[in-house]
């Protein structure tokens, strides 16, 4: 098996960015400001289509596999181990992060889940930013808006923000209505995961040791 260049630095871009990635919407659930687009996208669809047959578990696997599959055949290139981290793992890490949250503030102020909020935004973006920079594969949502950039010549941040903007509108006509927080990331992710790129992950790649 041949390895990207660097190859201990983006495994470990990508661990750190997972985790981080995972511990932000253990944010978001703690702040009750709703949910990231795709998981309105995710969320609004079983609950008006699959919510009396299956699981949300059994459900977002076989979502995440079917996502996986369209990935496979257009975006080949953008699968790795990050990819199968975030389907395996990222739920795990999400309930423990909203669990010790909850423990420690147990009914949370406003201000306070504002502060959630602002720091499950900011967490997400850098986060995403780290895996996808690394470059070891990317979750089988955040492949799509990278494949149609790359097919169209659009910028990215631009292209992030329809597929977010997609995902919210079908949330809200399955019967999920987007709260501040699904808005605020929809308008914003694309654009602050580009700054993090730009200003950071990227740099922080081609940094040579001294």
């Amino acid at each position: 098996m041949r390895f990207p260049g660097k190859f201990k630095k983006r495994t470990a871009m990508t661990t750190v960015g997972v985790v981080l990635c995972a511990l932000s919407v253990g944010l978001f659930k703690c702040s009750e400001f709703g949910v990231d687009p795709f998981q309105c996208f995710a969320q609004g669809l079983w609950g008006r289509f699959f919510a009396t047959r299956v699981s949300y578990g059994t459900y977002y696997m076989l979502l995440s596999a079917l996502l996986l599959a369209v990935d496979l055949a257009a975006a080949r290139r953008y699968i790795g181990a990050a990819t199968f981290i975030n389907m395996f793992l990222t739920g795990y890490i999400v309930d423990a992060a909203a669990a010790g949250l909850n423990r420690a503030f147990p009914a949370p102020s406003l201000p306070l889940r504002l502060g959630f909020l602002l720091a499950g935004v900011v967490l997400m973006c850098f986060a995403s930013s780290l895996y996808m920079t690394s470059n070891l594969g990317v979750s089988v949502y955040d492949a799509i808006p990278i494949l149609i950039a790359e097919k169209t010549a659009l910028p990215f941040r631009f292209v992030r923000v329809g597929c977010d903007l997609v995902c919210v509108g079908i949330g809200a006509l399955s019967g999920l209505l987007p709260g501040p927080g699904t808005l605020i990331t929809a308008l914003f992710m694309g654009p602050l995961i580009d700054f993090f790129n730009r200003r950071f992950s990227i740099p922080l790649l081609e940094r040579e040791k001294r």
